[in-house]
């Protein structure tokens, strides 16, 4: 979905996809959940505040995958009309396994789209005047900071705005 960056589809399909939570992301949650993300792991969905709805994202796979496959199939066709009924047997199985294997992948990145919007709008609440693309290395920093020094939960958030305003 590399090709849908920041444009209003995406924000069109990921509304339809998945069910978000009116309630606000807490500012633990936000920071882990930005540690998580700048490390490359799956975020935690309920700690953000979303879910996907399955049969909705199994219509836009496969409206996905049928702009993909009917062309394929098209164009396959008939070479495989002319060989052998048992290397379209095999083709078919190949196709139908990489459909499944590519919902599983498709699940993935559109969870992670789906959780660094997440972080992203939680981000303009908690931090209205550090953009994102500029300081979440910089906060996730300053978090594993707090978490080292075992800082209590209710002097997170002014630990880490005092470090985030001396740099």
């Amino acid at each position: 979905m590399k090709f849908l960056e920041n444009t209003k589809l995406k924000y069109k399909i990921l509304k339809f996809i998945f069910k978000t939570s009116t309630q606000p992301i807490r500012f633990k949650d936000l920071l882990v959940a930005n540690a998580y993300h700048n490390e490359g792991m799956h975020v935690d969905p309920e700690k953000l505040g979303f879910r996907m709805k399955i049969k909705n994202a199994y219509i836009v796979y496969a409206m996905v995958s049928m702009v993909i496959l009917l062309p394929l199939l098209a164009i396959t066709h008939t070479i495989f009309e002319k060989i052998d009924f048992h290397a379209s047997i095999i083709g078919t199985a190949l196709v139908t396994s990489a459909f499944f294997i590519g919902f599983q992948y498709f699940h993935a990145c559109i969870k992670d789209k789906m959780a660094k919007q997440r972080i992203k709008d939680a981000w303009k609440v908690h931090f209205p005047y550090f953009s994102y693309e500029k300081y979440s290395k910089k906060v996730e920093d300053i978090f594993n900071e707090a978490m080292k020094k075992e800082i209590k939960k209710s002097d997170l958030q002014s630990f880490v705005m005092s470090r985030l305003s001396e740099e």
